[in-house]
């Protein structure tokens, strides 16, 4: 049996009733990388149902939500720290990414998100003319 004194219990207890959240509802943690020509993003989503997620873009924000739930009813919970209700998070996007084309795939409770960089964005190399010899020289450009 596990026993954990919190001397907050009942009012967390209390406010999880009247507001309808629990201690961390609707945290969803992320981590978020570029890898080349994409970016990549990772939601823990630890036992929700893949059908309650949901993705919408709109004018460069996405919005990932999902719902867990489980029949809580009639339990003395001595630990409730597993959060239940409705999770949501935005994510800015900018300009130079292509919100058009996102991918989604969600396993084993890890919601992955790859959102290509556009095209006007990647780095592209600028040919340089010199006016003495003709010659060609290339240069880099890049976007951050």
């Amino acid at each position: 049996m596990l026993m954990r004194f919190d001397p907050f219990r009942d009012f967390d207890r209390w406010a999880q009733q009247a507001f309808g959240t629990s201690g961390q509802a609707g945290v969803m943690p992320m981590d978020a990388y570029r890898d080349h020509d994409r970016f990549v993003v990772h939601f823990d989503l630890p036992g929700v149902d893949p059908s309650s997620i949901e993705l919408t873009v709109e004018q460069n924000v996405l919005t990932v939500s999902a719902q867990r739930q489980w029949d809580s009813d009639g339990h003395d919970f001595i630990a409730n720290e597993r959060p239940q209700g409705t999770f949501s998070r935005q994510l800015f996007l900018g300009d130079t990414l292509d919100a058009d084309h996102v991918e989604a795939h969600y396993d084993r409770g890890v919601l992955t998100l790859t959102i290509p960089v556009s095209e006007q964005a990647k780095p592209r190399k600028i040919e340089i003319r010199s006016g003495d010899n003709g010659a060609a020289i290339e240069a880099k450009s890049t976007v951050a």
